[in-house]
This record gives structure tokens, sequence and C-alpha cells, in this order.
């Protein structure tokens, strides 16, 4: 498209564009009370882009009306006058109070009622004006092009308008009426929630001391009372704010430090949410108390704007299943990186000698991955149910990872939830600016890590089982495997196979819940005060006494988590075979450990009518099937950190461009340790030391 055609199509664009607003703006004049509202929508519909990311429409139309209000005073009256009849019409305490707030609901309940909402929709109710936000936005995506605009567009376009400039009989002073009203809802919602079993659990000196949730309460009827008589008077108001604010304060701190002693006593999914809404509440509390402030019209209208994207956004996703999915998993991840696992294994290395006692870990594990699978061979017995397989295979992997456990050894791959909390940590301390640099280092030392793990792991694991297959061999004159065994389980792990990168992922998938679920024993453990509970069981201290008791104790609270994920990924690998033929779903797992060690009995048992080519593609799909293993484990701690963090994850390609200009710069770093390791935040030394060694 030449010069000439772009500028007569811009031309054209522009001058439709007008023409659609002069007539909109049109209809709105005409419109008496019953009309005003589809005539608002029709406007709105008008600055809605027909993609709504493309934002840029969607600014240059506010744009223009801006100009077109600010030359023009007939229409400017007609769409302040809109505006005014809405909050003067319409019933906002719900939109003020509740809009944009987290409801009281569980994951299930909230689901089924918008599914049902999904399916049949709610009749929307005119006289509220939360419910006029929704037809007015009518696209369950406004929110995106809404809050794209800059606030500086919207807040020029209220300025405007001139609010300050009119005095409307009736709509000046009942909008501040119904803000003290939805003040007074969320006081109450607060004191009540400040009384909350697991607050007063986890914050004791509430109950001992005035607490500032229910002290808030009471200051703020008096400040409620006080505006309403002065603005029935027509007067200044005697009492101001600076107290009230100072309650609030008080609030937020008791909330900060329920969160730092949740870290330590552990924490449950309801106080996770108890303590969302309570900031959310205390937020919302601050900014309705700002609107009430004399302050000049400029910044009312700013703070407007900022309650306005958040409101489009919260009726917009009122009913949304994708909305309810994130806010369970922002809220989850957050309680699942505020208790470190106690596993006694350290997967992120820093310097040569974590390097090499990983090392050293993984070759012990090697030992028992060797034993495991020559058992899981043994089991293996085509005629059996698939809940019998289930459960000797179950066992045999559990028994095997309990066994590394308990030895500190290193099985390659596997994701403690310290390595969220540990990436979650990071973020938190980092800056803006540095946060892709920590990322990125977080990442190679993983990398490195688990490469070393694997290396361990190998190097053990592929001789030994050699050497066994060749001993049964010699000593009995048959091989451990029957050639069609052998062949079926070389098959398993040709890379050219879907199956094989199918059922690696999922095996990554099981090593990252063996690591959530280590961190909810480890929280279970402080939480329900488990160690204490164990202390004192009659039983245990008649049969072995009482410094017995105390000892078992103390390795429960130490080490329940790491037991509790090494017996459920067992379970895992042992049963995710046996269910997918029952259900018909052609699904296995595979980790590189165990692929290893049965790709080196599978071939011991073949001998001369191995190729070199067939041994090739057993190497590729060991590779391939570790690589999946630990890409889709650390993949999901990466975003459960970031999760917890609220860190965006749009710019994730700006993370792997980091790591890819490190690789390239310091290749050697992602196999070898640097002589000077690198130096350790405060946060991960605390992990270091609670974890020890491995």
């Amino acid at each position: 498209m030449n010069l000439r055609a772009w500028w007569s199509k811009t031309v054209t664009q522009a001058g439709r564009d007008r023409k659609r607003l002069d007539a909109a703006l049109e209809r709105l004049q005409a419109a008496e009370n019953g009309q005003r509202i589809p005539a608002l929508v029709a406007l709105v519909g008008w600055v809605r882009p027909r993609r709504a990311t493309d934002a840029e429409v969607a600014a240059a139309r506010l744009q223009l009306l801006t100009e077109v209000l600010r030359e023009n005073a007939a229409p400017r009256a007609t769409l302040r006058d809109a505006l005014l009849w809405l909050t003067a019409e319409k019933q906002p305490l719900r939109l003020l109070s509740d809009s944009g707030i987290l409801a009281n609901e569980d994951f299930v309940g909230g689901f089924w009622r918008r599914l049902s909402l999904s399916v049949l929709p709610a009749e929307l109710d005119p006289a509220q004006l939360r419910d006029v936000v929704r037809m007015l936005f009518t696209r369950s995506d406004d929110y995106l092009w809404a809050e794209a605009i800059a606030e500086a567009d919207w807040v020029a376009l209220l300025d405007a308008l001139d609010f300050g400039a009119v005095q409307v009989a009736g709509q000046d002073r009942r909008m501040p009426f119904q803000i003290l009203e939805a003040l007074q809802v969320i006081s109450y919602r607060i004191a009540s929630m400040g009384l909350e079993p697991e607050l007063v659990r986890n914050h004791p000196s509430i109950e001992r001391y005035e607490s500032p949730f229910l002290t808030q309460n009471v200051e703020l009827r008096q400040f409620i009372d006080e505006r309403r008589a002065a603005i029935n008077d027509k007067r200044a108001p005697e009492l101001d704010d600076k107290h009230l604010l100072v309650l609030l304060g008080q609030c937020d701190e008791v909330v900060g430090k329920v969160r730092k002693q949740a870290a330590k006593s552990g924490a449950s999914v309801s106080l996770t949410v108890l303590l969302a809404r309570l900031s959310q509440n205390i937020a919302r509390l601050k900014l309705l108390l700002q609107l009430l402030e004399d302050r000049p019209v400029h910044e009312l209208n700013e703070l407007r704007v900022r309650f306005f994207k958040q409101v489009v956004r919260a009726e917009n996703r009122r009913n949304s299943i994708r909305e309810l999915w994130s806010q369970t998993v922002d809220l989850l991840a957050t309680r699942i990186v505020s208790n470190a696992s106690k596993a006694g294994e350290q997967y992120i290395t820093s310097g040569r000698s974590d390097y090499f006692h990983l090392f050293r870990s993984a070759m012990g594990a090697g030992l028992v991955v060797v034993a495991a699978s020559l058992a899981k061979l043994w089991l293996y017995d085509p005629q059996r149910a698939p809940f019998g397989e289930a459960i000797v295979y179950s066992a045999n992997y559990a028994l095997a990872f309990v066994l590394m456990y308990v030895f500190h050894f290193s099985l390659a791959t596997k994701q403690p939830a310290m390595t969220a909390n540990s990436i979650a940590q990071a973020i938190e301390t980092a800056g803006a600016a540095k946060r892709l640099d920590v990322l990125s280092d977080i990442v190679m030392r993983t990398f490195r890590s688990q490469f070393v793990a694997v290396l361990g792991n190998l190097i053990v694991v592929v001789p030994l089982a050699v050497y066994i297959a060749q001993v049964i061999w010699l000593r009995t004159g048959v091989h451990y495997l029957s050639p069609e065994k052998a062949t079926h389980l070389l098959e398993d792990v040709n890379p050219l196979s879907p199956h094989v990168w199918i059922w690696a992922a999922l095996t990554g998938v099981c090593l990252f819940a063996t690591g959530l679920i280590s961190g909810y024993y480890d929280n279970k453990a402080v939480y329900d005060r488990i160690p204490a509970r164990v202390a004192q069981l009659r039983w245990l201290r008649k049969a072995f006494g009482q410094k017995v008791a105390e000892r078992v104790a103390t390795y429960v609270e130490n080490n329940l988590g790491g037991l509790m994920g090494s017996l459920f990924f067992g379970l895992m690998l042992g049963s995710v075979g046996a269910l997918g033929r029952v259900f018909g779903l052609p699904i296995d797992t595979l980790h590189v450990t165990f692929t290893s060690a049965n790709s080196a009995y599978a071939i011991a048992a073949l001998g001369d009518a191995m190729s070199w080519r067939s041994i090739a593609t057993s190497i590729g799909g060991v590779t391939v099937i570790g690589f999946l293993n630990l890409l889709v484990s650390f993949g999901l701690a990466l975003f459960v950190a970031m999760r917890s963090q609220r860190v965006s994850l749009r710019n994730t390609s700006g993370l792997w461009m980091a790591v890819l200009r490190r690789f390239f710069s310091r290749p050697q770093d992602f196999f070898w340790p640097p002589r000077t390791p690198p130096v350790v935040s405060e946060p991960e030394k605390a992990d270091k030391k609670k974890n020890g060694a491995g």
C-alpha cells in the first residue's frame, strides 16, 4: 500500500469514526431516562475495538471523544448528566462493597455456580449499578482494552466532563451517603474476619489486647455519623480519617505478621483465602475513604479511574470459570511456597562442595534404582489384574524412594517443594530490574545440579545393571529377560515414538506433584502440631520411654514431608500405567533413571543381536526422557513460584533469552561449578541450614 492509499484509508476511517460518535452522542442527547442505558451501551460500543487486544484503536477513539467534549458544551452536558443520573438513580452499594473482592466460597461451589450461570445467565437488575456496568461492558474481554488504555486518557475524559462545575440537586449528595454505607458494610466484614479462629490462632495477641479489627469499626462508626451530620448541615466535618487510617495500617500489620507466622507454623488454604480477603477489603476501605476526601477534582478523577478499572475487570470476570481457576491457582501457589519442604536433598547447588556431594548421593541412588528395576522386572506378570499390578509396582517404587530418602540419596530430576520456595524468595528479594538475572541464574544452577545428578545415577545404573545381567546369565545360562520383553523395553524408549514424549512429560508432572505433597505434609506437621501429638502418645512412651518418643516426634517434624513425598511418588509411578489400562488410556510413566536401568538389562539380554544403531536410539530416548522430566517438573515449579509472587507469565520469552545468552557466554557453568561459588542470598542460606546437606 503506497502512502497516498494509506492516507486516504486513514482519513476515511477517521471520518467514519467521527460520524458514528456524533450519532451515538445525538442518540444519548435525545434519550429519556428509560433509554439512557441503551444509548450509553451504544457509546461504549463505539469506543470498543473489534479485537479486545487492539487497545490503540480504543485509545484513539477515547481521545477523539475527549476532544469533542472539550470543544462542544452540549454533548459534554449530555454525557455528564447521564453519568450523574446513573449514580443518582441506581443502587451502588454492591458495586462499592463487593465488586472485585474475593468471594467467600470454595472452589467446587464456585465452579458449579459459574458453570450453571454460563449455561443460564442470571437476570441483570437495571436498578443495581453493578449490573449496569455489566450491561455497558457486555463482552467478557472488555476489561483488556479498558485496562490497556492509559490512565491519563481516562482521567482526561473525566476532566473534560468537568463534574466540579455543576451542582445537581440531590445528585451531589447521594453518592457520599452511598460511600458511607459501603464503608460501614466493609468495616463490619473486616471486624468479623478479624475474629476468625484461624487468625486468632496465628496471632493470639488479638485476644489479649485490643484488636485493631474491632477498634476500626468503632472509629468508623463515629466517622460515618460525623460525615452524615456534616453533609446534612452543609458544613465541614470535624472528624477526619487519620486515626482510622492508623487503625487500618495496624490491621495490615497483623495480616503481614500472620503471613510470616504461617510460613513457620504452617497455614491452611482457608487461612490463605482469609488473609487475601482481608487485604482486599482493607484496600477497598482505604480507596473509598480517599474518594470521600476533599481533593482537587483531577485527583478525584485519578482515584475514580483506578476504581473503574478494578470494577470493569471484576464484572467481566465475575462468572468466569477461568478467572476462578486463576484465583485458585494464585492462592494455592501462595499457600504452597509459604512453607518450604524439609526434604534432606539439595537440588540447586551453588559451589563445588554441593556439586560433588550431590554427585555422591546420586551414585547411592543408582544402587537402589538398579535393585528396584530388577525387582519390577521380576514382578512383571501379563496375567495380573490392573489393581494387583498397581499394588505390587507401587510398593516396589515406594520402598525404593523411601530408602533413597532415609539414606539421603538423590534421584535425578526430583523437584522438592523447596525449589518453588527458593525461586519465590529469590523473586521477592530481587528488584524488578534484576529479576530476569536471578531467574536465569536459578535455571542455570538447576540444570547444572540435575546434570550431575543424572550423571551420578547413570554412572552406577548402566554398568551395574549390565554386570548383574551378565552374572545371572553366567550362573543360570538363561538371560534375566526374554528377547520379546527386552525388545519391548527398548521400543518403549524410542524417541521417535509419540508416547515416549507424553509419558516422560507425565512423569515430570508426577515429580512436581511429589514436591507439592512434600511441602503439604511439612506444613501439616507444623500446623496440626503432629510432632507434639506424637510425643504425647501414651503407648509410644510406655513401650519405648519418653526420650524415644521425643526423638520420634523430632524425626516426624523434620522428615514427614520427605517421607510422604517419596511414598506418594512411588504410588504414582506404580499406578499410572494400571489406571491407564482400567480406563483404556495409553498412558504410563518413564523416569530417566529407571528407564536407563531397564534399557541396560534389555541390551545385556539381547547381546550380539543389538546393533549400534539400536543402542544409539536407546541413548537418544533416555536423553529425551531426562530432558522432559526436568523441563516439565522445573517448569511447573517456576510457574507456581512466579504466580505466588504475582509475576507476569507473559514475559517468559525474556527469561529464556537471558538463559541462552548466559549459555553462549559461559556454557561451562551449565555443567561445572565455578571455583568461587556465587553469593548466596539470605533465604537460600536459611534453606540450606534447615534442610542440611542431604
